[in-house]
C-alpha cells in the first residue's frame, strides 16, 4: 500500500485555475467531508521556499486551496480561503471552508415550485450561484419524486439554508461538493451532485478490518434531546392557536414494544407556511431519532485501509469487520453509510464516520 501524500495547489476561485503549486503548505490538523454540510481546515504556509505568487494564491475571497493525492491523481478536498495571517514571523496562517459554505453567502431569489422533481427544486435554488461564482456543474439527475418548494427573497434564506431545509424533508433528495480536474488538467471544477441517495450503497462494501488497517473504533449511541424521541412535532412561526404545527408523528411499534413516550417539538426553519412541509420535516426527524443515534468511527491507517477517493467516499456503504474488541467480545460485522470522513495525511490516518439506516 502506498501512504496518502497530498499536492496542494493554490487556484483563482472564479475560474479553478490553478495560479501556484503550493509545495510549502500544510494542514495544521486533518481534512474533512460530510454530506450536504461544509467543513473548514487550517493551514501553515512557509515562507522560505514558497512559490513566487504565494499571495495571489491564498488571497482571502478570491482563491481556494485544492489538495491531490498524488498515487491516483484524485482531487480530495477543496476550500475557499477565508482567512489570511503573517507578519513578523517566518510563516504565514491560513483558513479555509468548502464550497457548501459559499452557498451560505449567495441567494435563490424568489422561487414557487409546485409538483417539480426534487432534483430540479435544488437545481434551481443552485442556479443563481452559478453566475459570478466558482465553476460549479450542477449533476443533477431527475430522481422521479416530486415536492413543492416555495421561497421569497424577501424572507433573506441563503442558499445554502434551503438546500438544508429540503435535505431535512421526509424521503429528501441528498447533495454534496465534489472536486474534480478540469477536462485540460489545468485546474478544478466542482460538481454538485444530487441524488436520491449519494454514494453507492451495497452489501459487498469496502472492508474495515479489526485487527487488521483500523487502529481503533468506537461506537457511539446517543438518546439526547435532539438525538432520539418516539413522539416528533414540527412547529412553524407564530404564537399559540396560529402556530402552524405538524401532528405528532409517534414510532407506534416501538410505543407499542413497552418503549417509553419521548417527545420532541423543534422548529425546522424559519419561514415555512405550508403545513406539508411540517408533516414532512417530523417525519423525517422521526426516522432519524425513534432509536436514538448510532455513529461508528473508524480510525484506519490511511495507506493501509481502502483508499479515500478511489475506493470510497461520501454515502458509500463501508463494511466494518471487528474479531473481538472490549465492547464487541465477540465480534461484530455491520455494514454503514460514510456520513463524513477526516484525513490526516502527515499521521497517516483516515476516519470515516459511519451512521447505520434502519
Amino acid at each position: 500500500m502506498t501512504a496518502v501524500t497530498l499536492a496542494w495547489y493554490g487556484c483563482d476561485m472564479r475560474t479553478g485555475g490553478i495560479v501556484e503549486d503550493l509545495r510549502s503548505i500544510k494542514p495544521t490538523g486533518a481534512l474533512s467531508g460530510r454530506l450536504g454540510a461544509a467543513t473548514t481546515a487550517q493551514f501553515e504556509l512557509a515562507l522560505a521556499g514558497a512559490a513566487v505568487d504565494w499571495e495571489g494564491a491564498t488571497a482571502p475571497g478570491r482563491s481556494l486551496l485544492v489538495a491531490v493525492d498524488t498515487a491516483t491523481d484524485t482531487p480530495l478536498w477543496a476550500g475557499a480561503v477565508l482567512t489570511r495571517e503573517a507578519g513578523s514571523a517566518q510563516t504565514v496562517q491560513l483558513g479555509a471552508v468548502t464550497l457548501e459554505a459559499y452557498l451560505g453567502a449567495r441567494f435563490p431569489s424568489t422561487q414557487t415550485l409546485i409538483g417539480v422533481d426534487q432534483a430540479a427544486v435544488i437545481s434551481a435554488l443552485v442556479t443563481p450561484a452559478l453566475t459570478g461564482g466558482p465553476p460549479l456543474v450542477i449533476d443533477a439527475p431527475l430522481t422521479g419524486t416530486v415536492m413543492d418548494y416555495l421561497t421569497s427573497d424577501g424572507d433573506d434564506k441563503t442558499i445554502a439554508s434551503c438546500l438544508a431545509e429540503v435535505m431535512a424533508l421526509d424521503n429528501a433528495p441528498e447533495w454534496t461538493i465534489d472536486v474534480t480536474w478540469n477536462a485540460a488538467h489545468s485546474g478544478f471544477q466542482f460538481p454538485l451532485r444530487v441524488r436520491p441517495k449519494i454514494g453507492v450503497q451495497t452489501a459487498t462494501a469496502v472492508t474495515f478490518d479489526f485487527p487488521g488497517c483500523v487502529a481503533g473504533y468506537s461506537f457511539t449511541e446517543s438518546y439526547e434531546t435532539g438525538k432520539g424521541a418516539t413522539v416528533v412535532t414540527a412547529r412553524g412561526e407564530g404564537e399559540g392557536s396560529s402556530r402552524l404545527s405538524s401532528a405528532p408523528k409517534e414510532a407506534t411499534a416501538l410505543l407499542a414494544a413497552g418503549w417509553p413516550r419521548w417527545e420532541y417539538r423543534y422548529t425546522p426553519s424559519s419561514g415555512i407556511t405550508d403545513p406539508d412541509q411540517l408533516q414532512s420535516h417530523a417525519a423525517q426527524s422521526l426516522a432519524l431519532m425513534a432509536t436514538g443515534g448510532q455513529a461508528w468511527t473508524l480510525e484506519a491507517v490511511a495507506s493501509q485501509a481502502p483508499r479515500l477517493g478511489q475506493d470510497w467516499g461520501l454515502g458509500d456503504s463501508i463494511h466494518l469487520a471487528v474479531e473481538s474488541s472490549p465492547r464487541h467480545p465477540r465480534g461484530t460485522d455491520i455494514t454503514a453509510r460514510c456520513w463524513a470522513w477526516e484525513l490526516d495525511a502527515g499521521a497517516d490516518r483516515v476516519r470515516p464516520i459511519l451512521v447505520q439506516e434502519d
